[in-house]
Order: structure tokens, then C-alpha cells, then sequence
């Protein structure tokens, strides 16, 4: 264990006309820092997470978070990007300057603001994160390439239909708890399982309540070495961590085995000396509920073309084995791009140091957190235990 989260902010998710990028980043920011009891000026350096790819016609971001405190001028300050892990990029990046000694103390901030494009245009966007050569075509944008998935899985697995209303409905079950999430309504099985006016098919077997909301939203945390965590107020550990890219092209691979996934797990896991089973609950990446379901899959909760019974068993609820997405997942929270990897190890970390009132899982003192970019090309998994 060689660096340590000490502080965290996180806006609320959602439709933000009033608010701007810059705007965002300077309140986590400002808050991360003050939550780990630090001034701006003890900041060696900033990483940013943001997306963008058009959502904001304000490019060159890293810069703006210089904005928030004049105590950052000429602090190292770099944006990195990788698709729907953007986030987790920026983190892990964090962490390496800490493991290299280059920083004492990093602010990592997630941002992104996509609700004030139209749908299309936004639809288009997010298909950048696919390879489009081969998917540029694709009707639906990104819900089209996991329609496509979803309707892979269903003819290899048999109807899943059952199990990915399961897991939607249990994600918006959760997130009722989360003071931050986008959509804090539970609406039960029945209702995620019945297509409707209000729950219509969106791409193949893919129905509204199994896709991801549009969303605005910054999230920010504060990284140091482990020496100095121990002294903080508050401190949570990275046991293990990794990354694994896969190809881009969906075309080389078994798109439906997530193989990224596996063996960033793999690594993680075993950086940290733990097993799954070690595990009090997971942060998955559930931009469709066919992800989360392969995702079981690729953690090796279960085996191959069984993911059904890890949600239909319950063994992913809150009160199961294995506790999944407590925080209501991207499907209830909502999934602003560059924001979500920050925001999934800040809603980890307030679990691990017993601050995450309704969504809290007991005792929870080991945690997981996947998050990945395109359709399972950028993987990254971290591995949580709280110091104090």
C-alpha cells in the first residue's frame, strides 16, 4: 500500500443548466481539499478527468482548475482521458506520482457536463468511444452497440430479460439512499421488466430503465503517501490496483466475455492478497445493465453464462454475498463520463469510513471498484481498505 484517499467532494449528478465545467471543478476542488484538511497551496499536483469530445466547447481544461484557488498557479497540472474511465485514469495517475515520490499530496478532480447538447448530438458524442470504422453506423449511438451485446448474450445465454430488470431495479432501489444521485426513485422490478410508454425498448432487447442517465456532475478527492495518511483524520488505502486495455475494434475479441475486465480483476486482486470472496461489496460499471451481468461474470463471482444467478439469487443486493453498486450504480446515480471513476471511489471511500448514511453496507472495511471505458477496452480495477 503505497498512497491513501483523504479527502473527497462530490456534487450532486443530474441536469445542471445553471452550472459550467469551470464552475464544477472549482467547487469539488475547494471542498476535497478543505474535507482533507488542507490548504490549496499544499496541493503538489492536479490531475483532471474530463471526457469532453465536444460536450463543452471549452477545451484545454486541465488549466481550469487553476481557477479555483490562486494558491495553484504553476502546480503541475495535466488532463488525461480515457473514454467512460476517465476518472479512474485520472486517479490511478494520481497514484503513480505519489508512488514515485513526485507529489506528497494530488488533487484529482472528475468532471463532465453532457445535458446541454440535444439527444442526438449527445448520442453521437458517446459513439466516439467505439471504434468507428465498424460502429459509426450503429443506430442508437452507444445504447445501439450494447443493444447489439445484449442480443450477443441473450442467443449465446438464453433470455436474460429477467435478470437485467433485477439489476435495474436494484440499482434504483439503492440509490434512493444516495443524497447525490440523479434519479432517487425505486421502480421495482415490475416496472423495469414491462416495456411501456414510459419503459420503451431502446435498442434491441435494451429498454430505458437498462441504460445509464445523461448527466452533469464533478467529483474530487485527495491522494497522499501512506506515511502522511496515517497522520490525517480520515484515510483509505489502495491494497491494488490495475489497468488493462483491450482492443478497441469489438471485432477481435468475445465482446461477450469482457476479458479486460477479468484480468484487471485478476491483477487487483492479487496485488492486494485478497480474493473476491474477501470483498464486503463492489462498485461496478453499469453504463447497461448487460454489463453489470457480464461484469459478475468477468470478476468471476460466477461462471461463464451464469450471471443471472448472482442478481436473481440475490446475491448482489444490498443484504447478499456480495454487495453490488450500494450506490445506486451509474443506472441511478447517473453517469456524467469524466466525473463517474472519481465519483465511484469517493462513494467507496465514504463507505469504508462509515459516512455513507442510508447506503452504508455494516462493517464494510474491504471494497472493489471497476470502471471501464468503451465496451470493455479501458479496465480499472482498485482494490479499498480504510486505514482510519
Amino acid at each position: 500500500m503505497t498512497a491513501a484517499i483523504v479527502g473527497w467532494a462530490h456534487t450532486p449528478f443530474g441536469k445542471q443548466d445553471a452550472e459550467t465545467v469551470e464552475g464544477l471543478i472549482g467547487r469539488v476542488a475547494t471542498q476535497a481539499i478543505a474535507d482533507a484538511g488542507l490548504e490549496p497551496g499544499d496541493i503538489d499536483e492536479i490531475v483532471l478527468g474530463h471526457f469532453n469530445a465536444g460536450f463543452s466547447a471549452q477545451d484545454f481544461t486541465a488549466s481550469l482548475v487553476l481557477q479555483a484557488d490562486d494558491a495553484f498557479r504553476f502546480k503541475p497540472a495535466t488532463r488525461v482521458e480515457n473514454a467512460c474511465a476517465t476518472g479512474s485514469a485520472a486517479v490511478h495517475q494520481g497514484v503513480k506520482a505519489i508512488r514515485a515520490g513526485a507529489a506528497r499530496f494530488v488533487l484529482v478532480v472528475g468532471v463532465e457536463q453532457m445535458t446541454r447538447l440535444p439527444g442526438p448530438e449527445i448520442g453521437n458524442i458517446l459513439l466516439k468511444a467505439s471504434y468507428l470504422p465498424e460502429d459509426g453506423a450503429t443506430q442508437g449511438g452507444f445504447a445501439g452497440v450494447f443493444g447489439q451485446i445484449a442480443e450477443g448474450y441473450f442467443q449465446r445465454w438464453g433470455d436474460q430479460s429477467d435478470a437485467l430488470a433485477a439489476i435495474a431495479a436494484k440499482n434504483h432501489q439503492n440509490g434512493v439512499a444516495n443524497p447525490y444521485a440523479q434519479m432517487r426513485k425505486d421502480l421495482g422490478f415490475d416496472f423495469c421488466r414491462a416495456e411501456s410508454d414510459k419503459n420503451p425498448f431502446v435498442a434491441g432487447p435494451l429498454k430505458r430503465t437498462d441504460c445509464s442517465l445523461v448527466s452533469d456532475g464533478a467529483a474530487a478527492l485527495v491522494l497522499t503517501d501512506m506515511t502522511t495518511a496515517l497522520g490525517m483524520k480520515k484515510a483509505v488505502a489502495f491494497r491494488g490496483l490495475a489497468h488493462a486495455q483491450d482492443f478497441l475494434p469489438m471485432s477481435k475479441r468475445d465482446i461477450l466475455k469482457f476479458e479486460g475486465c477479468s484480468v484487471a480483476w485478476g491483477k487487483a486482486l492479487a496485488a492486494a492478497g485478497v480474493s473476491l470472496s474477501d470483498l464486503d461489496f463492489v462498485e461496478t460499471h453499469d453504463c447497461f445493465t448487460v454489463a453489470e451481468l457480464i461484469e459478475y461474470e468477468a470478476m468471476g463471482l460466477v461462471p461463464e453464462g451464469q450471471g443471472a444467478r448472482a442478481i436473481l439469487e440475490g446475491w448482489t443486493t444490498k443484504e447478499g454475498k456480495l454487495p453490488v453498486n450500494p450506490s445506486g450504480g451509474l443506472k441511478s446515480k447517473g453517469h456524467p463520463i469524466g466525473a463517474t471513476g472519481v465519483s465511484m471511489h469517493v462513494m467507496t471511500s465514504m463507505q469504508l469510513t462509515g459516512q455513507a448514511g442510508g447506503m452504508q453496507i455494516p462493517g464494510a472495511e474491504l471494497a472493489g471498484i471497476f470502471n471501464m471505458g468503451g465496451a470493455a477496452v479501458a479496465n480499472y480495477v482498485s482494490v479499498l481498505q480504510a486505514l482510519k
